[in-house]
């Protein structure tokens, strides 16, 4: 059930409660860990129904590409696997310690560059879970001012895509991002 609604650009940005793994848009993100071999929260979430593939296409990624892991703000592709999705981009947030450590900067280049992967794959629509806001501790109102405000600056300068959604776990959250997005996007 969509909340929250709002043009951005030529695109729709939507604010819903709900959870990730059940989006058929063209692309969900994971909030990953730089492994990319599964975890807890969302990222495990993902990798148990998306079943196997997407953890065959994770490790092919590590063996070529990201041989240490991938660096926080950094993003990746895989196909969706089982989920409904047809493809999982997946980022690593960073750590909160304390916001003076440069989160807010790693934070940003995340959803950047998951919406620059999108387009760059011709993707049309993708889901977004709040990176960071879970077991790295990064607080949701803070979190949710730097997701929003990196997203209308992308969508303001960028074509391609016609839909972003945040899905967020709790009406908490939910609340907070709506709060933040009236502000930016009114």
């Amino acid at each position: 059930m969509v909340r929250y609604e709002f043009q951005v650009g030529k695109a729709i940005v939507r604010l819903v409660k709900g959870d990730i793994t059940d989006m058929a848009t063209d692309a969900i993100v994971n909030a990953a860990n730089s492994s990319l071999l599964g975890g807890g929260g969302v990222d495990g979430a993902i990798h148990r129904k998306g079943g196997p593939k997407i953890l065959e296409e994770c490790k092919k990624i590590r063996a070529v590409t990201w041989l240490d892991g991938l660096p926080t703000g950094r993003a990746v592709i895989t196909l969706g696997g089982n989920l409904k999705t047809k493809h999982v981009i997946h980022t690593v947030g960073p750590v909160w310690h304390g916001g003076n450590s440069g989160e807010a900067e790693l934070l940003r280049d995340a959803y950047m560059n998951c919406l620059g992967l999108a387009v760059s794959e011709g993707l049309r629509t993708v889901a977004f879970p709040s990176i960071s806001t879970g077991a790295y501790g990064y607080p949701v109102e803070k979190a949710s001012f730097v997701a929003l405000r990196a997203m209308k600056e992308f969508l303001e300068e960028a074509d391609g895509l016609v839909e972003v959604v945040f899905v967020l776990f709790s009406d908490g959250a939910l609340d907070v991002y709506g709060r933040v997005a009236e502000k930016l996007f009114s």
